[in-house]
């Protein structure tokens, strides 16, 4: 990885994914930078002109080609009827035209992104009103730009489509371990990094998350069944449902008279994340295979395109059959080869140091990992079936960081012997194991600036050498952080748009998460009613022992004990409350001093929390 070689590499005379990307463009955005309305830039396209150049020795040749295929920016025509905007945030915006309007399919992460994608639109295809949205699957990129495409007082009567359970997952993610997946999506996508050829160039996925306002507009009509087919706005869309591939929620769907097939998240032009290192559910790369082989045959032959939510169209049915089925393999691969290794006793980093793709999969450029990894996607794998133990005692019940880099610190003879003995292993180009005797170090004597510049310097070279995107923005901004010159969080998504869409049920769980169950556990029982109007529901909360559970019951069920404190109040108050609005307009019968002891107990989640320093 240091060296950043070209073993392995397929022929870069292959021009085939830049005819692709380049085919249809109609025109950029310019300048290619978007604003919010404090003037704050939320995206910047033009700051990766430098892709235009050769590959530096600061960067793998595999993630500099695919980082200057994502740097193309602006507004395509897929075929009739159908045009992508690219390169305006992580994913795409594809908008298909209808008989009064446009469909828009994905509206990306942010909605000052997505109004300035469909405003580019507007400008060559004519101000045509937004009649349908979709939503192929459940992470933010793909739904967090809603309202710039669909403020409020344009969504009466449009329909909103998305693969059944969207909301539980897209609202889920993002609230209940959403400060953790934000602080580590820094690391992932780089966005504190600065643009350069010795910085962040791109996540083989696209180049970066744009940093505006998420947004939701939640769902009107679920797809519940491969087979359902719409009509939105005269256009005809038969769906394909793919639960548990690369989104719990997802769907593939073909657009019948446009001949165009939308393959969602499900199929790009990248080896894709089994678990992405951001965290998440852990996929199932077996369910995710299986259907990509019924797309095949689900489909047959009535398209002549395919294209995704991210990257770049594929033209030509047999071309499209054979990228399906090389993706399908890939994955089963992945999947099946890991599971014959780990049955013959192999652990998850054992079987990652030994797979290997077949020649013909290793040969294919959308099979290179460039987004997700084979190392880290064996490891998910293997997580998904055995945990994170390995079997090995040894490892059952180990010390924690600190703790541990303490004993190894000593066992090295003390900080300056172990700090000489790092050097000596990235000097002789081991820069896995000098990453690890250094990161031991800086846990053991964080003050150590001797030892913090040592390992930034490994990891800049261990990221220039990356192929992998989140590899190479990850070990980025760890030397970043470890020379504190660490930005903020990406991108927030704990907006009130996605709050307000958690059912009361996910609104309780997302306030017992938050519970500091030592300090609770002190306090003797509570038990607070909600009594949901709008719902005609009542939710008994109760905090005891330091768990806070819920049910919900009829409401003319009063279950025992008597609840201390009984709220009568709608979904929107209770939104306000949870808000720290108070009680004003709420009925209240019993102990309000009971709700204060509730919020008491409510921590504020640190979203600045350390990863490279102890």
């Amino acid at each position: 990885m240091d060296a950043a070689p070209r073993d392995g590499l397929p022929p870069f005379e292959d021009r085939t994914d830049f005819e692709n990307a380049d085919r249809g463009f109609v025109s950029a955005l310019v300048p290619g930078v978007v604003t919010a309305d404090d003037g704050r830039v939320v995206w910047d396209a033009d700051a990766y002109g430098f892709l235009d150049g050769d590959c530096p020795a600061t960067a793998h040749p595999g993630l500099w080609r695919q980082s200057q295929l994502c740097a193309r920016q602006g507004l395509y025509e897929v075929t009739e009827g159908v045009y992508q905007v690219r390169g305006l945030d992580l994913a795409n915006m594809t908008l298909v035209e209808g008989h009064d309007g446009v469909l828009v399919v994905d509206p990306l992460v942010s909605s000052e992104c997505a109004a300035a994608a469909l405003a580019l639109y507007r400008r060559h295809r004519g101000e045509r009103p937004v009649t349908g949205l979709i939503y192929t699957h459940s992470h933010v990129d793909h739904f967090g730009g809603a309202r710039g495409v669909l403020p409020p007082d344009e969504e009466s009567g449009v329909p909103v489509l998305a693969p059944v359970g969207f909301l539980e997952h897209a609202v889920s993610e993002n609230v209940f371990a959403g400060p953790a997946i934000a602080r580590r999506a820094d690391f992932m996508y780089g966005a504190s990094l600065p643009k350069a050829p010795d910085g962040q160039i791109g996540t083989g996925l696209g180049a970066t998350v744009s940093t505006g306002t998420v947004t939701l507009v939640p769902p009107t009509v679920d797809i519940t069944h491969s087979g359902q087919t719409e009509v939105v706005d005269g256009v005809r869309i038969l769906f394909q449902l793919t639960p548990g591939t690369e989104a719990p929620a997802e769907m593939n769907f073909l657009f019948t008279e446009q001949r165009a097939l939308c393959l969602a998240e499900n199929v790009t032009h990248t080896l894709h994340n089994i678990l992405t290192l951001r965290g998440a559910l852990v996929r199932d790369a077996r369910i995710w295979s299986r259907y990509l082989d019924e797309a095949i045959d689900f489909f047959g032959d009535v398209y002549d395109v395919a294209f995704a939510s991210h990257h770049w169209p594929t033209w030509g049915h047999e071309n499209v059959v054979r990228l399906l089925a090389e993706q399908r393999d890939l994955y089963a691969y992945l999947h099946d080869q890991t599971l014959r290794l780990l049955n013959s006793g192999l652990t998850g980093p054992e079987i990652a140091e030994e797979l290997r793709l077949p020649p013909a999969l290793e040969a294919a450029w959308h099979a290179r990992g460039y987004y997700g990894s084979l190392n880290h996607n064996v490891k998910a794998v293997y997580q998904r079936y055995l945990g994170w133990y390995d079997g090995n005692p040894a490892h059952l019940w180990e010390h924690p960081p600190v703790p541990l880099a303490e004993r190894y610190v000593e066992m090295a003879g003390g900080p300056a012997a172990m700090l000489a003995a790092a050097r000596r292993y990235a000097d002789a180009g081991d820069l896995r194991f000098a990453a690890t005797l250094l990161n031991h170090l800086v846990f053991a004597e964080p003050g150590d600036e001797e030892a913090r510049r040592t390992l930034a310097g490994v990891y800049e070279r261990l990221g220039h050498g990356s192929e992998n995107g989140p590899w190479r923005n990850i070990y980025l901004t760890g030397a970043q952080e470890l020379l504190s010159e660490a930005g903020g969080p990406a991108v927030t998504t704990d907006s009130a748009e996605l709050t307000s869409a958690l059912s009361v049920g996910m609104l309780l769980d997302s306030l017992a998460v938050r519970i500091d169950g030592p300090r609770a556990a002190r306090e003797p029982r509570l038990i607070i009613d909600l009594v949901v109007i709008d719902e005609q529901r009542r939710h008994r909360i109760n905090l005891e022992h330091g768990a806070l559970t819920h049910r919900s019951l009829p409401l003319h069920r009063a279950p025992r004990p008597q609840a201390g404190l009984t709220l009568t109040l709608t979904r929107p108050e209770l939104l306000g409350l949870l808000a720290g609005k108070g009680l004003a307009g709420i009925g209240t019968e019993g102990d309000r001093e009971l709700l204060k002891r509730l919020f008491s107990h409510v921590s504020r989640p640190d979203r600045g929390f350390p990863i490279v320093t102890p």
